[in-house]
Order: C-alpha cells, then structure tokens, then sequence
C-alpha cells in the first residue's frame, strides 16, 4: 500500500466508519477490514491518528483500528504478520512526540505502545524506555504527562509478565530506571505540595496528576521488580516514605474544598499510596516484616483514634481496615504449633503483631468497631424503611468486604476476635451484660448500640460458643425483645432475628423450635418484612440437621400460605429465590403432607415462569421449588403436566440459550417426574427429543440422561422404543466410540434393561450394538465391570431369544472369518473363564441358565 496514494483514500473510508447511517457505515467497515492485512495499512493509520488537524471521530477510529491489529498481526507467528521493515518504521513513528491533545486519544496511544513494548521490549526496542525517560523529564506540560502516562502503561503491560525470562527482563529494567522513578516521583509530589500551600489550585491539579502516574509506575516496580526487595535499601527507603507522604496528603485533604478538582485527585492518590502497602505485603509478606509495626501503628491511629477525625474519609478507611485485616490473618506471619518448625521470619513477625495487639489495643479497637462502625447510620435506617429488600440484599451479600466500609468492618471484626478471642471474648460478654433487660424507646442511640453490640454476637458466633448459653439467652431476653411491637424497637426486632439465625446452627436446643416457629410466624403476619427477609437469608427455617417434621407440622399451614403471600409481594430476583428456597425445603421435609396446601402456589408459579424470562437463576429457583412440589404430590403431579412439560422441554434443549443455566436442574426435574408418572403420555413422550442432543454433548449431566432413558423404558418400554429406539441406538454407538469406561457401563446398563423388559423386540432394535458387545467376550475386555455387562447383555439374548442368538453367532463367524463352532466355542471358554468377573448374583445366575440353556441344543 503505497502511502501517499493510499492515505486519503483510507481517510475517507474511516470518515464513511464513523457514519450514522448504516448503509455508509457497513461498506465502510468490510473495506477496513480487508485491508487489516496490507502491508502498509498501519503506517497510514499512524499518519492519520497523529495528524491533530484531523477530525477527532476520525482519529480515535485509527487509533482503535491500529490497536486491533497489534493484538492480531503483531506477532512474527501470526497469520498475515506485519513484515519486520513496517514494525520498525512503526514503532519509530510512535514515540517520535507526545502532545496529543485529546485525552481519549492520548491512552489510547498509550495503551498500543504499551502492546508493542509486551512483544518487543527491549529486545527489538531497546530505545523505547530511554525515549520515555527523556521525554517524561521536558518542561513542557503536555509532553510531559503524555510520556509519563505512556511510561505508566509501558511498566504495568511489562510487569504483568509471568514467564520466568519476562520476569528476569523486568526485573533488569527495574534496576535500571527505579532510582529515576523515585526521584520523578519526589519531584512531583514536592511540587503539588509546594503549590497547594501557596493556594495555586488549578496548578497543583496538574502536579497532582503527574504524582498519581509516577506513583503508578513505582507501584508496579516495587511490587513486582525485585526477588527480594528488603535487600534494596531504595524500596524500602520509598515504602517508610510512603507513611510520610500519606500524612501530607490527609493534612493537605483539610485545606482542599469538596468540590476543588483537587480533592477527587488527591483521594485517588491516598488510595493509591494504601494500595501500595497492600500489594506488596500480598506479593512480599517477608519483606513487608519491616514495615508490620508502622502499618499497624498508622492504621490504628487514623481508623480507631481522634487522629483520623476531620481527615479520613471511608474508602482509606476501607483501605486500613485491609491492611489490618492481611496483616492479623497472614499465614506467613503464623507459627507452626511446633515452634522449631517455624522459620526466623515468620517469628519476627508473630513477634511484632503480638507486642502491638496488646490487651489495651485489642479492647479498643473491639469497642470502636462496634460501638462507633458498626451503628447503622440514617441513611441505612431510611433505606430499610423505603426499600427493604434491597437492604436485606445489600447487608447479607456478595464479595463487598473489600470496597464498602460495613461489610469491611464486619470481616475485621470476625477476624480479630478469631485470632485474639480469648483475649476480646470478656470485652464482648462485658458489652452484652450492660445491654440486658428493656431499652428506652426514646433513646436512639441506645436501640443503635444494642443493635450494634447483637450484630457483634452474632458474628462472633462460633467463637463464642463456650462462653455464651443461648438458649437461657434466647427464653429470658431476646423472645421478649421479638415481641415488642414499638416502631422504634424494629432495629433490635430484626437485629433479634437474624442474630438467632446466626446462633441456630451453633447452638440452640431442638426444645425451642416451636416457639421460634411460633415468632417466624407472628413476623409474617406482621408483614414485618425486614425482620423476615433477614432470617431467611441466614437461616431457612427447616433447612437444618436438627429439624423435625412432627414440631414443624402444627405450623405448616399458617407458615406456608404467609411464605407464599410474600413471595408474591416481594420484587426483586434475590428475594424471591430467597422466598422460593425456603418453600423448597419446607415441600422437602414434608413430603407428602403438603398436598392440602401448595394449591396457590401451583397456580401462581406458571406467571412467575414467565415474568422470570430475563432471569435465568430465579428460573433454576422455581425448577428446583418444582422437583421437590413433584416429589410431594407423587402420582397428582400429572395434573401439572400443562405447565410442567414446555419447562422441562425448554430446559433441556440444549439449542435454546436458557439452557446454559437451567440444564441440570431441567433434566432432574425431568428425571422426578418420569418417577412420579403413573402412565407414559404422548406429551411426556414427545419431549424425549431433545435427548439426541444431549447424549451428544456428552457432559457431566450423561448419567442422569441415562436414568431418564431407564425411566421411560421402565415406564412403558414398547411405545418408547418403537419412537426412539433407532436413534437411541445410533447415539450409544456414536458415544462408545468416545466415552469413559464407566460411560460405557451406563451405555451398556441401558441395553441390558431393554433386553429385560422386552426379551422379544430388544435384541433386533439394538442389533447394531450387539457385534461390539459379542467380540468384546471373544477378545476377553480386561476391565471386569465392562465384561461383567458385556455377559449380561449376551446371558439375556441367549436365554431369552435363542433364535436371534444363532442368527448373530453366524453374523459373527461371517464378520470373522471362521466356523461357527469356533466362535461359540471361544466365547464359552473365555465365559466360564471369567465368571469371577460377575459380581452380581442376580447376573451370576443369569450366566449360569444361559450356558446350561445350550445343553439340550444337538452341537
């Protein structure tokens, strides 16, 4: 592609791209993308991305096209490889200047060099971290932070290499330019702060900004640049700087307006610095065994003392807490309980985590956490009032300890007292014993902390198992607290609960179950939604060892009808199959004596299939709710088989993309509703179809296809096979080809039970089968659960069809060439020979009838 002549033409093919009008745009597009593997086409692009007098869609269009084909012709190995002479011209050309001016365009640029540079730095790019280092050193504003930003993407592509001589590659480069790092680093940062103290707001945001790229990039050096970093006296001198200039920068936070542009900045450098600490101390405990002491110290300070007030705002105290977190539950930091298995550095830590966790700094850090984190705040309170499952939702769920500041103190607080429970256990009992008997309802504060304090016992559950007696508890206190009807009282009311829901599986006597039957049931007919919402996410009711049907019974109507009108008030995903679980497990344990009561329950489900539609795990909910109702209604369910059989038919065809996630509950709701059948209909027939399919997937859900195939010749062997009998056959052929040793069992197992149940028809529609099965025998198969079958099948066809038998002995001897006495002869030696095989007397007596069956023949 010659470049003068090529490049307005490419020009006004990219304008036509960037087109609204899709009859301008889809020409356009197919042009582009044959010209991806033209010699030439790259070089234009970079003509055009870096011309700035060009329309900006356009550019960033080019840009997007060149980083494309880095990713697919990069490569010396890829199809269509750029040739070396174009990757060379290409790579001069990118780090010629750095001013552009869009923002967009700019990282995007950034991101592509950074491509580049993962396949050819430095080997075929020596000069592009040199380049780099000059360039970030200019005095002029946009050169510098174009190159600094490039350098920053340049060091994170390099460091996420795993391979050992990538990892020996960087850790040169990082030798080489982190005594650079860190001085660019300092100089910005002195500038920002230099600035912010003469009140030049809009100039320290520039300063700020180059600070947060240079802080990146030493971020991946120090992380990621060293073998053992604490030998590098630079690291560590830039690690203890990092306490110093974290300080700095809260204090700066004071005199910085909310709304400054500098104040979203400088928290995302405070972040920065936390997680600086926190990766190093994942990819380097021993190392970070230095720097143990000042972390804890820090932390403390600013999350559990006056000195954070005014400074700290919640993510960096997500962030401490964090810190805090790793450094209490860090293996390394464990000794072995033979100490002379420990290693020296693990000791020295344990060491200086015990002479910081004191008794007064443990107490305290306990009392803050719950009397001052874990308060629920206003906005939680009006949230629980106007939306209360998404409350519920938000409060029990996901992996959000990380990033949001109550589930962080919440995952704090469990793992200190675990690692220090008998020193915290009396500070805790201490806090309950000052709570018992009736709060003030007028006292806000005080239903908050005792909340607060239920919140901690609850989470502290399993540690406190010898030291709490909940069931004295649970009669003389918090029953009391369940019935209080007060508005103000519905914090403790729902704390109550859910804390019982903590404690059940811990400890609680199977003697209370029915007054807790009793209380579930009050809150439902409360509507106190709240209250229940959290005791069915942290505890089902009937979804436990010590459950019995006959204390449960008394409740079951009552419970059931109000589980169900809340599962038709309730809104969200999450709710319902929360609500659907529990009914579930009730239909479970009660088995058949729910008949009386899942009526509306039946009738609503079929609208609650079909408003789930877009929602694939609510639907897994109501497939499983499903195979237990089956279960419970035995023989009845054929009165659901109108809304049944298109669920079951949808779930198990594997062409519809619902399948992905309803297959395997689909196919055991299949399964329980072939067992509950009193007779084979057409419609249950009919859905046999989608079995073909599914064999062929040859998936982890084969043994259930295998029983659902046993159920059906079980339940009505003739009409089944004579529909399905040949493209059964053709699947297992197809599948014996592939499949493991105990696949082929279950392959084999299936023909067997066909031969059983129709001894006439059986052996002609599975004759196709039967010459693998013949000279598996005769060559004497050596895994013996396979020949056990193998002489199953052949006993059945002996005994119960001789005809047949004599037909395929001389298919056989025709197959291979000899007599047929031969043959027979060969497969009664290796019979006899291998009857210790046969396991099962059932099949030992099979053998036995089928070889004396041959005696009265005249051979």
């Amino acid at each position: 592609m010659d470049l003068n002549s090529a490049s307005t033409v490419v020009l006004q093919v990219l304008t036509q791209a960037t087109s609204q009008d899709t009859a301008v745009l889809k020409p356009a597009e197919e042009q582009l993308k044959q010209w991806e593997t033209q010699p030439g086409f790259y070089s234009v692009l970079l003509n055009i991305f870096t011309n700035h007098s060009l329309d900006v869609n356009v550019r960033w269009l080019a840009v997007l096209y060149f980083k494309n084909g880095i990713d697919r012709y990069w490569r010396r190995v890829a199809p269509h490889a750029l040739s070396e002479e174009e990757k060379t011209s290409l790579r001069a050309g990118l780090i010629t200047n750095f001013n552009e001016p869009v923002n967009q365009i700019a990282t995007q640029i950034s991101v592509l060099i950074a491509k580049v540079a993962r396949v050819d730095c430095p080997r075929q790019w020596p000069e592009l971290i040199p380049t780099l280092v000059e360039s970030v050193k200019v005095q002029d504003d946009l050169q510098q932070h174009r190159a600094l930003l490039t350098f920053y993407h340049v060091t994170k592509t390099l460091a996420s290499k795993r391979l050992a001589a990538d990892r020996k590659l960087f850790y040169d480069l990082t030798s080489s330019i982190y005594s650079f790092a860190c001085s660019l680093w300092n100089h910005h940062t002195d500038t920002f702060l230099q600035q912010i103290c003469t009140g030049d707001e809009a100039a320290a945001a520039n300063s700020l900004e180059r600070t947060l790229l240079s802080l990146k990039v030493l971020r991946k050096l120090t992380v990621h640049g060293f073998v053992e970093p604490h030998w590098n006296a630079e690291v560590m001198g830039f690690l203890h700087a990092v306490f110093e200039r974290l300080k700095q920068f809260l204090e700066c936070s004071r005199s910085i307006r909310a709304e400054s542009i500098c104040r979203d900045r400088l928290e995302k450098t405070i972040i920065l610095f936390t997680k600086v600490l926190l990766d190093f101390l994942d990819q380097h405990p021993f190392s970070f065994t230095a720097l143990i002491q000042r972390s804890l110290e820090f932390s403390v300070s600013y999350v559990f003392t006056e000195a954070g007030e005014g400074v700290v705002f919640e993510q960096f105290i997500v962030q401490c807490m964090n810190l805090i977190k790793m450094i209490v539950k860090n293996y390394a930091y464990k000794p072995s309980k033979n100490i002379e298995d420990s290693s020296p550095e693990t000791l020295e830590a344990h060491k200086i985590k015990t002479a910081f966790f004191t008794y007064p700094t443990l107490m305290e850090i306990c009392r803050r956490l719950v009397t001052h984190y874990f308060l629920l705040t206003k906005e939680e309170l009006t949230m629980w009032e106007e939306d209360p499952e998404s409350f519920t939702v938000e409060e029990t769920g996901g992996d959000s300890w990380k990033y949001s500041l109550r589930p962080c103190t919440e995952v704090l607080f469990i793992d200190i007292f675990h690692e220090y429970n008998q020193t915290l256990t009396p500070v805790l009992l201490e806090m309950v014993h000052s709570l018992q008997g009736s709060t003030n309802m007028e006292n806000t504060n005080a239903i908050l902390i005792k909340d607060a304090v239920y919140n901690a016992v609850g989470l502290a559950a399993y540690e406190l198992f010898d030291s709490v007696d909940f069931d004295q508890w649970f009669k003389n206190q918090l029953l009391a607290e369940l019935q209080v009807s007060h508005d103000r009282y519905k914090p403790i009311r729902r704390r109550v609960i859910w804390l019982i829901g903590q404690w059940i599986s811990v400890k609680f006597k199977s003697d209370l179950r029915p007054v807790l039957y009793e209380a579930i049931r009050n809150l439902l007919q409360d509507r106190d939604l709240v209250s229940v919402l959290f005791f069915l996410n942290v505890c089902l009711p009937v979804d436990d060892f010590e459950f019995r049907t006959d204390q449960f019974l008394p409740y079951l109507e009552s419970m059931f009808t109000l589980l169900f009108q809340l599962l038709q008030e309730v809104t969200q995903c999450d709710t319902k199959m929360h609500v659907l679980h529990v009914l579930s497990c009730v239909i479970e344990r009660v088995n058949m004596q729910i008949r009386p009561y899942v009526g509306c329950l039946v009738q609503y489900l079929p609208l609650l299939w079909k408003q789930s539609e877009e929602h694939n795990m609510l639907r897994c909910a109501i497939l499983t709710t499903l195979i237990h109702l089956v279960q419970g209604l035995g023989a009845d369910s054929k009165n659901l088989y109108p809304f049944l059989l298109p669920v079951i038919q949808l779930s198990t065809d594997v062409s519809q993309p619902p399948h992905v996630y309803l297959l395997e509950d689909g196919l055991e709701l299949w399964l329980v509703t072939l067992e509950n059948s009193p007779c084979l209909t057409p419609e249950l027939l009919r859905i046999f179809q989608n079995m073909s399919a599914l064999l062929e997937l040859s998936s982890e859900n084969l043994k259930n296809c295998f029983k659902i195939i046993n159920a059906y010749i079980f339940l009505s062997s003739s009409e089944f096979l004579q529909m399905y009998a040949a493209d059964l056959c053709r699947s297992f052929c197809e599948l014996l080809k592939d499949i493991t040793t105990e696949g082929q069992v279950q392959v084999l197992k299936v023909v067997e039970n066909v031969l059983k149940v129709n001894p006439v028809l059986g052996p002609q529609m599975f004759q196709p089968l039967l010459p693998s099965v013949f000279r598996g025998i005769i060559d004497g198969e050596r895994y013996p659960v396979v020949m056990s079958t193998y002489l199953g099948i052949m006993g059945r066809v002996l005994l119960q069809n001789a005809r047949f038998f004599s037909l395929l002995l001389s298919q056989m001897a025709c197959e291979l060439g000899q007599e047929v006495d031969q043959i027979l002869g060969n497969m009664i030696e290796v019979w006899v020979d291998r009857m210790d095989n046969i396991t099962q007397p059932e099949r030992r007596k099979l053998s036995a009838l089928a070889l004396l069956s041959l005696l009265p023949s005249l051979n």
